[in-house]
């Protein structure tokens, strides 16, 4: 049975006497507590805490003398106690509570000022597992969870960013505080360990390889409150997760306006595609519109790679997303600007690049300092009506995979790095995806659709409007490669792309119909090349 509330009406003014402070984050703390010392408020704190009001001239009683006990076990224990716990959870207005408060000497504690121990920086800067244990904070955030229980009397603040609503609460309310402020604080305060424990916990399932715990918690904090989501009907908000692989998350901004929805969907799309390219091996460049590459393409340089992806879809990257897996230099920087972009992204950029885009003052530019670990795991997740599907991330690389060619010809050498290259994309194109590359560029997509032939058309049809956009007398499918993210179901989609001009291809195979698709390939005298790896992308 559920434990039954008094129904004992809380009180809209909360006189504050009393304040603990214990915190981490000192940013901020001695012109609080100055400022409570000020207008008469009692002062009580912990350990380093303790030390910095202490230094700064400010009256503060230790913990220790309100416990009457020692802080124990390299400071462990010491807010772990009923005098504390029950100055902070005891209703002001019920006789017990305040019967067993006077028997056992423990005075009102009316506000908690109250940060944690960094854990997810910890675990972040690759501490070892000891050190990551020893940063899990136990008092905080049962304070916390303490106050913000009894927030009808006591008010919780766990971000410095609060104390000048705090501070200010106090000036015009005489010195007391107002239920809806305790009450929003409070909310704050649960959101605040909640993400915490969910990082320790998904901490924990890494550590210890769990594929599936039996519960599973994803935590967040705010970065950015946005003016819509994908739709301007539609509410949305940023949160970080505080995992330190690169990406659009953890890039620095540098210019432009502030980024959107579907640019922040859009940009990550496109970072963790150009991450599959090694920048010390190769120049790459992926062109992003609605969460699918437009144009994506290799070179010897960044401006060599960046025309030919964008001779794959020019109409189409007119408004899109690049993102380059080297430093910006001004010739690709001059080369990106000539067209409409909402952002790019890339590891840094030149001074002299910087300089170029700065010309355009909406474009955004992010900086990542480093590229996406592909290889790294990770999860994924999405919501469905009542629940949540979470599913390990897609590392699955090409270049890992025992290829296996099924035809008789052999693919070339060109064609099974092109092959790769077409395959390494597939794993970031909607599926249904076909791809078309040739010389280390896409040169035709199909995403989406609801059949494999019709992306194969899609792509064969994108390739001969670029065809016309430069010019050419021919689409560039003729003497490309093909890729399908997974297995072709009939022939018809594998002879679509050999009507385009394809004359090597690579799937996973594992269809039913294999032999009839092989076949179909050997009739027509091109390679094919299974990978046993599906790259469904919904």
């Amino acid at each position: 049975m559920a434990i039954v509330s008094k129904n004992i009406p809380a009180p809209d003014n909360v006189k504050i006497k009393r304040a603990l402070i214990s915190v981490f984050d000192k940013s901020s703390l001695v012109g609080l507590a100055r400022k409570l010392a000020d207008i008469g408020i009692e002062i009580i704190s912990t350990g380093g805490s303790a030390k910095a009001i202490a230094d700064a001239g400010i009256k503060v009683r230790d913990v220790s003398q309100v416990t009457h006990f020692p802080e124990i076990m390299d400071g462990r224990v010491k807010t772990l106690h009923p005098s504390v716990h029950g100055g902070l959870l005891g209703i002001r207005d019920d006789e017990t509570h305040v019967r067993a408060m006077e028997e056992n000497n423990i005075a009102d504690i009316d506000l908690l000022i109250c940060n944690l121990y960094p854990f997810e920086r910890t675990v972040a800067e690759g501490a070892d597992y000891a050190n990551c244990v020893e940063n899990i904070d136990i008092g905080g955030p049962a304070m916390i969870r303490a106050a913000s229980k009894n927030h009808a009397y006591v008010t919780v603040v766990t971000d410095p960013g609060d104390y000048d609503e705090l501070l200010q609460s106090l000036e015009v309310n005489d010195g007391n505080t107002l239920l809806g402020f305790r009450k929003r604080m409070a909310a704050k305060a649960y959101g605040l360990t909640a993400q915490y424990d969910a990082a320790i916990s998904n901490w924990f399932v890494g550590e210890l390889d769990i594929d599936m715990p039996a519960q599973r918690t994803i935590g967040g904090r705010l970065s950015q409150v946005m003016r819509y989501g994908e739709n301007p009907h539609q509410k949305a908000g940023f949160y970080v997760s505080g995992e330190a692989r690169p990406g659009v998350a953890t890039a620095r901004q540098i210019q432009g306006k502030q980024l959107s929805y579907n640019n922040i969907n859009d940009t990550d799309a496109a970072f963790e595609l150009v991450s599959e390219f090694d920048p010390e091996k190769i120049a790459a460049i992926a062109i992003i519109k609605h969460a699918n590459p437009c144009g994506v393409a290799q070179g010897v340089t960044l401006n060599e790679a960046y025309e030919k992806a964008l001779a794959c879809d020019p109409v189409s990257a007119f408004g899109g997303i690049i993102a380059l897996n080297r430093m910006i230099d001004g010739d690709v920087a001059s080369k990106i600007v000539e067209i409409f972009t909402e952002v790019i992204i890339a590891p840094d950029a030149t001074e002299e690049a910087r300089a170029i885009i700065a010309a355009k003052k909406n474009l955004r530019l992010l900086l990542s300092g480093g590229l996406a670990d592909v290889r790294a795991t990770g999860i994924s997740a999405k919501t469905v009506s009542g629940g949540l599907l979470v599913q390990s991330r897609d590392i699955g690389n090409v270049d890992d995979l025992d290829l296996q060619v099924v035809t008789k010809r052999q693919p070339t050498k060109s064609e099974l790095a092109d092959l790769k290259f077409a395959f390494r994309v597939a794993k970031h194109v909607k599926s249904n995806a076909i791809i078309y590359v040739r010389d280390g560029a896409t040169v035709g997509v199909g995403a989406g659709q609801m059949s494999r032939i019709d992306s194969s058309r899609i792509a064969a049809r994108k390739a001969v409007d670029a065809a016309d956009a430069i010019g050419s007398a021919q689409p560039l499918t003729i003497g490309s490669v093909v890729a399908s993210d997974a297995f072709f179901p009939f022939a018809d989609g594998l002879l679509s792309a050999i009507e385009a001009g394809a004359t090597a291809v690579i799937q996973p195979g594992g269809s039913m119909r294999d032999d009839e698709v092989i076949a179909a390939a050997d009739d027509a005298g091109i390679a094919m090349v299974f990978t046993g790896m599906r790259h469904f992308r919904h």
